[in-house]
C-alpha cells in the first residue's frame, strides 16, 4: 500500500502523523511511504530521518493526496485537504465529527473511507488512541492553567502550590477518566487543593484507592459543580462522550457566580468543549476573558509538545496502521471490531451513531458495510 503522510497545517499544530519508526516499520512489510518535505520538524524529525527508514520525500501535500491509497494525519483534514480527498481513498486519523458538520458533509462527499483515532476502542472498553493524547493533554492542563492564573495573563495572581502561610490554588477537575485523572495529579503535584468529580462510583473508589490523599473526589451533581466552582480558582474540564459532542456542565449565568480573574481549562474542546462559553482558540492566542473569568480553549494542546505527543501517538497508532495497510480497511476492521468502532465514514455515508445523532444525519451500521 501507498501510505502519506502530509505536513499538518492547522495554526500551531506541530505534530506529525507518522513518526521516522512507523515509517521503517511499514516499508520492511513491503509499503511505499510518502512524506511531505519538512512535514516532522515540528517535532524533531529530519527529512533524512525518514529518508533513513526508507519514505519517499515529497514537495507538496497535493503529490502526497494524489499518490497515497491511505493517508495518515494527527488532525482532522482542513478544508483545502478535504477538496483533495478522493473517493476510495482511506483516511486515518483525529476527526472530531459530531461538533463539525462542514468537515462531515465534506468528507461524505469526497467518498472516502475515514476512520478517526478518537473512537477506536479496546477490550477493556477504552480508547487505546485517544489515550495518549488525553494523557498529554491532561498534564499539560494544570500547566497552562498556572499560566493563565498569573496576573498578567488575566487571572487572579494566585500560585498553584501557595507558600507558608498562604494556601494553594483550588483547582476543581470534572471528569475522572485519563483527561482528569492525569491533571489531577499533576494539578496536586503543583501543591494545589484538588478536587475530582465523576458520575462513576467504580471510578471514585478506584481514584480513592490509587491516589488517597494526593487529591480529594466527589460524586458528580449540578448542584456540587454550583457549590464547588464558587471557591475555585481553576476548573479543568474533562469530560468526553466518545464520539459525541461534550455536555455543557457550566453555563454562561454560573460564571458570575466564580471568582474574578478565575480559570476554565476546556480540555474536551475538540468536541465543542463543556462549557457554555467555550470557543476554540489556538496556541497563537489562547485565552480570552468572558464576565471576568478567563477561558484556556486551544483544540490541539497536545502540539505544544509535539515531540512527546507524536511520539506517544505513533506508538498507539503505529499497530492499527500496519494492519490497514497489510490487509486493507475493510479485512482489517473485519478481523478487529475495535479497530470498526473507528470507522466514521464511507463512500458518502455516515457510519458512527454518536455523529449522525449529534448533526441530525442518517446512519449506516459499520458492521453492514464491511459485510456488504
Amino acid at each position: 500500500m501507498k501510505i502519506g503522510c502530509p505536513k499538518e497545517i492547522k495554526p500551531q499544530e506541530f505534530r506529525v502523523g507518522m513518526t521516522p519508526n512507523a515509517a521503517q516499520e511499514a516499508v520492511a512489510r513491503g509499503h511505499e511511504v510518502i512524506i511531505e518535505t519538512n512535514a516532522g520538524m515540528g517535532s524533531g524529525f529530519d527529512n533524512d530521518s525518514y529518508v533513513a527508514a526508507g519514505a519517499r520525500i515529497v514537495d507538496t501535500a497535493e503529490e502526497v493526496f494524489a499518490t497515497a491509497d491511505m493517508i495518515v494525519k494527527v488532525k482532522e483534514p482542513q478544508a483545502v485537504e478535504r477538496k483533495m480527498l478522493r473517493e476510495g481513498q482511506l483516511l486515518f486519523t483525529y476527526l472530531h465529527l459530531a461538533p463539525d458538520p462542514d468537515q462531515t458533509h465534506d468528507l461524505l462527499a469526497s467518498g472516502c473511507t475515514a476512520i478517526a483515532y478518537e473512537t477506536v476502542t479496546d477490550r477493556n472498553g477504552g480508547l487505546p488512541l485517544l489515550a495518549p493524547m488525553s494523557e498529554v493533554a491532561g498534564r499539560l492542563a494544570p500547566q497552562v492553567g498556572s499560566w493563565t492564573l498569573q496576573k498578567a495573563n488575566g487571572g487572579r495572581g494566585v500560585l498553584m502550590g501557595g507558600v507558608p502561610g498562604v494556601g494553594p490554588a483550588k483547582v476543581i477537575v470534572i471528569g475522572g477518566g485519563v483527561v482528569g485523572t492525569h491533571a489531577a495529579k499533576i494539578a496536586a503535584g503543583m501543591g494545589a487543593d484538588v478536587t475530582v468529580l465523576d458520575r462513576s462510583l467504580p471510578r471514585l473508589r478506584y481514584l480513592d484507592d490509587v491516589f488517597g490523599g494526593t487529591f480529594k473526589s466527589q460524586y458528580s451533581t449540578a448542584g456540587a459543580t454550583a457549590e464547588l466552582i464558587q471557591e475555585a480558582d481553576m476548573v479543568i474540564g474533562a469530560v468526553l462522550i466518545p464520539g459525541a459532542a461534550a455536555p455543557k456542565l457550566i453555563s454562561r449565568a454560573q460564571l458570575s457566580t466564580m471568582k474574578p480573574g478565575a480559570v476554565l481549562v476546556d480540555v474536551a474542546i475538540d468536541q465543542g468543549g463543556c462549557f457554555e462559553t467555550s470557543k476554540a482558540t489556538t496556541h497563537a492566542d489562547p485565552i480570552y476573558e468572558v464576565d471576568g473569568v478567563m477561558h484556556y480553549c486551544v483544540a490541539n494542546m497536545p502540539g505544544a509538545v509535539a515531540r512527546t505527543s507524536t511520539i506517544a501517538l505513533g506508538n498507539a497508532t503505529m499497530p492499527f496502521l500496519l494492519a490497514l495497510a497489510g490487509k486493507g480497511w475493510k479485512k482489517a476492521c473485519q478481523d478487529d471490531p475495535h479497530l470498526l468502532a473507528g470507522l466514521n465514514v464511507h463512500a458518502g455515508q455516515l457510519t458512527y451513531e454518536a455523529v449522525g445523532t449529534a448533526l441530525g444525519l442518517d446512519v449506516v451500521s459499520p458492521e453492514a458495510i464491511v459485510n456488504a
